[in-house]
């Protein structure tokens, strides 16, 4: 029977490199972000690559969700979401049917990241909201990217005895470049993660976070500190 891994990520996390992390187990599958096409369908967004993107993956979310269900011919199916991309229209009857997890970064964090490629992201734009709705439907293991910077190993083999997972430690490292299960946006996004070879060393120093955006901070950190009280413990 396969486990089916939803992990729901903000943006400016490190949620490319768990993809990895999990991609280097000869037992997994991966898919990367598959609700991206119906989200820019949907909102009509102009992002890096969109018409590769909406000629890629299903436009319907129906469509996009029951290929996170079929067969996969592997014992774990490891689907890496935005949280964002799952827009209210989106039935939630299929997160039933995962094991859904998360991966939360503390936000003056994600703020500070974000605003140099975005100068006015919203709440929404972080993901926090959703993720907190999920959780509170459906639970699961929570994972902060901090904790996994400090301790991989530590860390991961907690989330895998979470999910009823083996650990495995080639989890920790992966071969450098691109992979064909990486989104068509890869170009766009992806050069730091396919220089890679493992997670990043953490880095210890504080946030620059732009005044205007302080408020933003504030207005997620509560939503943070609700998943972050169950985080998973090296």
């Amino acid at each position: 029977m396969t486990v089916r891994v939803a992990m729901w990520s903000g943006p400016r996390n490190i949620s490319t490199a768990m993809m990895r992390s999990f991609g280097a187990r000869p037992d997994t599958v991966v898919v990367d972000e598959p609700l991206y096409a119906h989200y820019l369908a949907e909102t009509g967004l102009e992002h890096p690559g969109r018409e590769e993107i909406l000629a890629a993956q299903p436009r319907r979310w129906q469509d996009a969700v029951a290929g996170l269900l079929a067969p996969v011919g592997a014992a774990v199916y490891y689907q890496k979401h935005m949280t964002h991309h799952l827009l209210p229209m989106i039935g939630r009857e299929w997160l039933g049917e995962v094991r859904n997890a998360y991966l939360i970064r503390d936000p003056a964090h994600v703020v500070a990241s974000y605003a140099k490629v975005r100068g006015a992201p919203t709440l929404d734009d972080l993901g926090y909201r959703r993720q907190v709705e999920i959780f509170r439907a459906h639970g699961g293991p929570v994972v902060d990217a901090a904790d996994v910077l400090r301790d991989p190993a530590g860390t991961l083999a907690a989330l895998c005895g979470a999910l009823g997972v083996p650990w495995d430690p080639r989890m920790l490292s992966w071969p450098a470049g691109r992979r064909e299960t990486d989104g068509v946006w890869a170009p766009h996004w992806y050069a730091a993660v396919e220089r890679s070879t493992g997670f990043a060393p953490y880095d210890p120093a504080t946030p620059d976070v732009p005044p205007h955006l302080a408020p933003l901070v504030e207005r997620a950190a509560p939503l943070y500190a609700e998943l972050a009280a169950h985080r998973l413990r090296p």
